[in-house]
């Protein structure tokens, strides 16, 4: 039945035959096919009466039912190979007899072209009697084992090669699901997640970790930074330095392979596996190339995304940050300012601002959330503030407790690890220094370090605005001579007193005299004794009093919720002080006047018309004298 089914329907391998080129394969073919054949053929008379081989074409005998084949082939080695040979050249049966042995070379032909690749020997003694049609049959028999094994090698390569290429197929569709899944990413730890869940389902048996020489902080313990110790045993080096694959086996067999995953820029870091024995296939290699491959250029489009959003964000960081600067004309605020707004762009934990007193050629702490140091001094020389004067560069420390290259009173206060500082600039020298610090190590990155620099030129072109206009504004209010306020501002900030002060006083002061010190002594003397005057009134004053020259050799002063009776004393001090320290000598007469809310019209004309109308009566009852005007 099976018979007449197999004439019908022929097998598809049947005309399958062995070519030259499977000539490696036949050893382990001709010893296979012969122990099956052994196998059946056992029971043969002629198999228990002689010894059965099979010969390839180099003379070499690859197996035998005997264990005395060899002392044949020793003994008469002549007679096989002389029966060799005619059987590869003839295609035909050769008999050979030989004292006491007797000898029949059977070839064994290729199916299609009848081509001998094989010689099947029979040997017995010379007294035996040979059944040549039954030693004929297991020859026929053999081919048919042989046969039947190639078959079964052809069969078993096929199913190989169609494991390997379903394999292949399955893993291509997984290449191009996990290259999907990561170029689907547009951040750089989804980036990182995407290709190690990957990995790790592809080689559920293996060990996988990045190495990445870019800055990350994300927790997994899986992606470590690319160190570079000991480079020339260390294969993640090698990898990354190379730009090649490198691999290594361990004592018990694991195999550890780096792949540098690079994209078109650059290589941002390197791929490694570790697999037990066996669990690697050398095949898998181009497939794990690619994946690395297209990690590394996924990697490096969530890395330019990241870095272009991070760009926007800083641009945007900026304008609005200069908005705010420019907004502010004094410099204790835009330092006020400053300090909020680092404090929240850096997520810091502290942060000051020093500027440079050139008087005293120290920093001194204007603002910052660190009370232990405000307002505290410090030499040019000392800690981070003094490298950056002398560097004028900005400065970036991952861990202050390990490297420590100089004291911190502000680190060591605050327990601070992380640290960025930047010069603050104006017209090319430094005036400042800002400080941003951090509990954790390695808490800055060198994008944050390139941010404050920017951040730091433009608080330095609001202080340089501010510190313009200042210098616009005390031109403006101030008497170039003597220093006091103009008449103006004098006006302007009696009114802004009225407003909401409850009272008010205003002496008047003119140099007796005056023209008389002119013409005797000359203008430039003149202005001499208006300058020692002026710094007399000055240093005779509080703070927020307002001194100003009125004009000519008159000089004014504003005492801001201060009564008659202590103004009179004020001018009192100033007229005598005045003849006791001039150089000429020369005296002054003042006149007073107050001002209340009680009073029926408040302005500051009124207040100056009965500050003068004093004076005049002080400058009629001799001179060198004080006369306090009536409300």
């Amino acid at each position: 039945m099976f018979n007449e089914w197999n004439v019908k329907h022929p097998i598809w391998f049947a005309s399958e035959d062995i070519h030259d080129a499977d000539e490696p394969y036949l050893p382990s073919l001709f010893e296979e096919s012969f122990f099956q054949w052994g196998q059946e053929a056992s029971e043969l008379a002629s198999f228990r009466m002689g010894q059965f081989g099979i010969y390839s074409k180099d003379g070499v005998c690859h197996a035998t039912n005997g264990l005395h084949l060899d002392e044949y082939t020793i003994n008469h080695k002549a007679i096989i190979q002389s029966a060799l040979i005619a059987t590869f050249e003839n295609n035909e049966i050769n008999y050979h007899t030989f004292n006491d042995v007797q000898l029949i070379a059977i070839p064994i032909q290729r199916r299609n072209d009848e081509k001998t690749f094989a010689v099947f020997v029979y040997i017995t003694t010379i007294e035996a009697t040979i059944n040549h049609a039954e030693i004929q049959s297991t020859a026929l028999h053999y081919k048919s084992c042989f046969y039947r094994s190639f078959e079964q090698l052809f069969v078993k390569d096929m199913l190989q090669y169609q494991q390997r290429t379903d394999k292949e197929a399955s893993r291509r569709d997984a290449l191009f699901l996990i290259a999907k899944r990561l170029y689907d990413q547009i951040d750089v730890t989804s980036v990182l997640s995407e290709m190690l869940h990957s990995l790790e389902t592809l080689y559920p048996e293996s060990e996988i970790n990045m190495h990445l020489s870019q800055d990350y902080v994300d927790g997994d313990p899986r992606v470590k930074p690319l160190v570079f110790k000991n480079t020339a045993h260390d294969i993640v080096a090698q990898a990354f330095l190379d730009g090649k694959p490198a691999k290594e086996y361990d004592r018990d067999g694991t195999m550890r392979l780096a792949v540098p995953m690079s994209g078109k820029q650059a290589a941002y870091g390197v791929l490694c596996i570790s697999i037990g024995r066996g669990k690697w296939d050398d095949s898998d290699l181009p497939a794990f190339l690619l994946l690395a491959d297209t990690a590394g250029s996924a990697f490096e489009n969530a890395k330019l995304y990241e870095q272009s959003n991070l760009l926007i964000n800083e641009l945007r960081l900026i304008n609005d940050m200069t908005k705010r600067l420019n907004q502010s004309l004094r410099v204790k605020e835009i330092f006020q300012f400053a300090t909020s707004e680092l404090l929240t762009i850096f997520e810091a934990d502290y942060c000051c601002v020093l500027q440079l007193n050139k008087e005293t050629n120290q920093f001194v702490v204007k603002s910052g959330n660190i009370p232990a140091i405000a307002s505290e001094a410090f030499s040019p020389e000392y800690g981070f503030s003094g490298i950056i004067y002398r560097t004028k560069e900005p400065l970036i420390i991952s861990d202050y407790w390990n490297t420590r290259v100089v004291t911190s009173k502000l680190m060591d206060n605050t327990g601070s690890r992380s640290l960025i500082a930047a010069p603050i600039f104006v017209d090319g020298d430094v005036v400042g220094a800002i400080l941003i610090t951090h509990k954790i190590p390695s808490f800055f990155s060198y994008d944050n370090y390139k941010l404050l620099q920017v951040m730091s030129t433009h608080i330095g072109l609001a202080v340089t605005n501010a510190s313009l206009h200042a210098e616009v504004r005390r031109m403006v209010i101030t008497d170039n001579l003597t220093g006091l306020h103009a008449r103006h501002y004098l006006n302007e900030q009696i009114q802004s007193r009225q407003r909401k002060d409850p009272f008010g006083s205003l002496i008047l002061v003119d140099i007796d005299y005056f023209k008389r010190v002119n013409d005797t002594y000359g203008h430039q003397v003149g202005d001499r004794i208006l300058v020692q005057v002026s710094n007399i009134i000055t240093s005779s004053i509080r703070e927020d009093d307002i001194a100003a020259r009125w004009g000519g050799e008159e000089l004014a002063v504003y005492l801001p919720g201060i009564r008659t009776e202590k103004a009179l004393r004020i001018a009192e001090r100033i007229r005598k002080q005045v003849a006791e320290e001039t150089d000429p000598t020369v005296t002054v007469s003042c006149g007073v006047s107050e001002w209340t809310f009680d009073n029926e019209k408040i302005s500051v004309e009124s207040l100056f018309y009965r500050a003068d109308m004093a004076l005049y009566e002080a400058k009629n009852n001799g001179r060198n004298c004080v006369v306090v005007g009536e409300n």
